[in-house]
């Protein structure tokens, strides 16, 4: 039987950290987009790799325990890769909250209970979650400790709290870095870890929806006035992921890796900093 391996999310950084680290394993790939899943499922077969397609909706709990229970019938789970998510650009408030934020907590937490002694996951959150103003302490908590199905009924996630597609998004990637930050206690339990990793502008076909979006020109202006004065690459992603889940990565757990080539840096302290 082959090392399994949980990939959510059929895009470009899901395919680039796949690529580099899922030679040799069993991978399910999921997606609710089924023709994108067989797409990139079929490119990455013509490459060698053994990757099985599996519709599957991050926002249903039923649907996560199929693709894991998929995953299953070939063997122990011992890798998962979460780049499944919407954009501001592409989703109503209510769609991202439960896509980015409810989804992905689901997800973590349910792999967590199965994932095999001594393997590790990376989840993909964005420099979003880092933009935002500071939560509270006590906000930071139930983002990170709330079970699952009470997550959506926290105050700070009600809808007339939050003012935009933005705004959610960016409370979204700030639970995902907190979920990461709790479930590795848990996961750690089972000798596994769990890690999140936090891209910039990455392009990726999501970040050209965002270009040519309403917030086109901001995230134009965000790359070009950065350190890195670049957008990034999902490879340059893949880099990190390959260090977390390798056992070069074996004392990193609970911690999320901002690779935005100092974008956040320059919005708190460089020309990026919003004027008052």
């Amino acid at each position: 039987m082959k090392e399994v391996m949980l990939v959510t999310g059929a895009g470009q950084i899901s395919m680039a950290i796949t690529r580099r680290v899922g030679y040799g394993k069993k991978i399910v790939l999921g997606d609710k987009n089924m023709n994108n899943c067989r797409t990139i499922a079929k490119i990455m077969n013509d490459a060698g790799f053994d990757v099985e397609p599996f519709e599957m909706d991050l926002s249903s709990r039923k649907s996560i325990l199929a693709m894991i229970a998929k995953g299953q019938e070939y063997g122990e789970i011992k890798y998962l890769v979460n780049g499944a998510g919407v954009s501001p650009s592409q989703a109503p408030i209510e769609a991202i909250l439960k896509v980015d934020l409810y989804g992905t907590a689901v997800l973590l937490e349910k792999v967590g209970k199965v994932i095999a002694k001594g393997d590790c996951g990376v989840t993909i959150s964005s420099q979003s979650g880092w933009r935002m103003p500071q939560l509270t302490a006590e906000q930071d908590y139930q983002l990170a400790m709330t079970p699952t199905e009470k997550l959506l009924d926290l105050d700070i996630l009600k809808p007339e709290n939050i003012e935009n597609t933005l705004h959610a998004y960016q409370m979204a990637k700030r639970c995902n870095e907190k979920r990461v930050m709790a479930e590795c206690v848990k996961w750690g339990e089972r000798g596994a870890r769990l890690n999140d990793i936090a891209p910039g502008i990455i392009v990726t076909p999501l970040a050209i929806d965002e270009f040519n979006g309403p917030r086109g020109d901001f995230y134009k202006n965000m790359f070009a006035r950065c350190p890195a004065g670049r957008p990034g690459t999902a490879d340059e992603v893949a880099n990190v992921a390959e260090l977390l889940m390798s056992d070069r990565g074996a004392f990193i757990t609970g911690s999320t890796f901002l690779i935005d080539g100092g974008a956040t840096s320059s919005f708190f302290y460089g020309p990026l900093k919003p004027t008052a």
